[in-house]
């Protein structure tokens, strides 16, 4: 088991201005920053330095009393990646451009994702690339992690272009229908709209002092929620359709039709009886999506039939309280869900529904809500999980306990044998993915910015 946590943060990377998209960004393209100390944080921190040099290294469990003068700090000989960014105001919600990328180091990732600025006007959704993203550099103990002393040739570099958008992104997914990237959002306004990202995509590749806004009109909007809501999903078998549930319990389906245009269903596919917070679309049946809900359920959807009788298997109490995510697995037949109860559950589909059905695991390590979880995309049995409890943990189903390694690690008795790596740092995660072109890369937002780390481990 490999356990590295984060006590630190430095914000030499995280402006406190909001990018000029009414977000206030000047200068050219922004560079991302390692870790880096604060200068007025400096004499503390040598102090604290000076107080550990004759203490021992130890493994750090979440929820341990740290004694006075202990600092926590990072193994950097456990990431092969890891940087940080900030786009401005916070992004709750993002996707990865996976056929933007640089697969070889230094990496070159794309990102789309929605703002939650104070002020309503200063919204909008990001494009952001970041590119000359080189190996992590482990430092001696002796050595000053000021990284004025990196060569510029190597430094971290951040580009952005975006669209204005009326209000606050709940939730944002990209996808490429034919030459078309495109972009569904959820605003905070009620209104689910599809946005053209042609544009704003190709301004990354224009070098320029300023960060390019435009101000245009979605390909389509549909206003026939009654409330706002979060869950939105593209369907990955069957181009162009999409699902989208909100906080009344009501998900609507798009179907591409001529013109570029979608068509949504009136009547909207309803059996939960709260609101619908995560849809998933099967990844082998074109028909099939997968929802859960503030009512504590799961269920398995078969669009084909009447929206009042689509619902063909429901999993009730699944967790204690509020289902927040889903996600299912791409080459075996396991969903994942996760709750406000700060459980991580994994459901078999062949022996799911009804009240006798239970999970195949259940991991409650988190000490708060689950905010976000995702399988690996290579690897059917590893999947990360975050949560309010602002840890990332990276999971392998395969793994088995070690009573040998327990025996030196006796406080590790405790933690599930399937843990295989805890990141911390970020402050009130809310979404995480793998990046499909780069194994084991994740990306993660919080209201700190956004994390991106590959890990020994994985």
């Amino acid at each position: 088991i490999c356990l590295i946590h984060f006590y630190k943060r430095y914000n030499n990377m995280r402006g406190t201005k909001e990018p000029d998209m009414d977000v206030d960004h000047e200068g050219d393209d922004q560079e991302m920053r390692e870790d880096d100390n604060n200068s007025e944080n400096n004499d503390d921190e040598d102090v604290a330095d000076d107080s550990s040099d004759d203490g021992e290294d130890g493994v750090y469990v979440p929820g341990d009393q740290l004694e006075d003068g202990q600092t926590l700090e990072v193994d950097e000989n456990a990431y092969i990646l890891y940087q940080q960014c900030s786009l401005g105001p916070p992004c709750l919600s993002f996707d990865i451009i996976e056929d933007q990328v640089k697969c070889d180091y230094p990496l070159s990732v794309t990102c789309v994702a929605g703002t939650q600025a104070a002020k309503v006007t200063a919204n909008n959704i990001i494009l952001f690339r970041m590119s000359n993203l080189n190996c992590v550099r482990p430092r001696d103990e002796d050595e000053d992690s000021d990284d004025d002393d990196i060569p510029d040739s190597e430094k971290p570099v951040l580009r952005m272009a975006g669209i204005k958008h009326a209000g606050c992104v709940n939730r944002i997914k990209y996808n490429r229908i034919g030459p078309t990237p495109v972009a569904a959002a959820w605003a905070e306004n009620g209104t689910v709209a599809v946005w053209n990202l042609s544009n704003v995509m190709a301004r990354l590749d224009q070098p320029s002092k300023e960060v390019y806004r435009e101000e245009t009109a979605p390909l389509q909007a549909f206003t026939g929620h009654p409330t706002e809501g979060f869950a939105l999903d593209w369907c990955q078998t069957d181009p162009g359709v999409l699902a989208s549930g909100d906080c009344s319990k009501n998900i609507h389906v798009w179907k591409p039709s001529d013109g570029g245009v979608w068509n949504i269903s009136s009547q909207p596919y309803v059996s939960h009886t709260k609101s619908v917070e995560d849809i998933r679309w099967s990844p082998n049946e074109k028909n099939v999506m997968a929802t859960c809900s503030v009512d504590k359920s799961l269920k398995i959807w078969d669009v084909r039939a009447a929206p009042d009788k689509a619902c063909m298997l429901t999993k009730d109490n699944a967790h204690l309280s509020d289902i927040n995510v889903i996600d299912w697995n791409k080459s075996e037949p396991f969903i994942l869900s996760g709750g406000d109860d700060g459980v991580v559950k994994v459901w078999d589909l062949r022996s799911f529904g009804g009240n006798n059905s239970e999970p195949v695991a259940a991991f409650s390590h988190h000490t708060g809500a689950i905010t976000g979880l995702e399988w690996h995309r290579d690897d059917s049995t590893v999947f990360a999980s975050c949560g309010a409890d602002d840890q990332v943990a990276l999971w392998d189903l395969a793994l088995e306990r070690d009573a040998e390694g327990l025996a030196e690690e006796e406080k590790l008795s405790n933690l599930p044998p399937q843990l295989l790596f805890i990141h911390q740092g970020l402050q009130d995660i809310k979404e995480l993915h793998w990046h499909a072109k780069v194994p084991g890369l994740i990306v993660a937002t919080s209201h700190t910015g956004f994390d991106i780390f590959k890990t020994i481990s994985v």
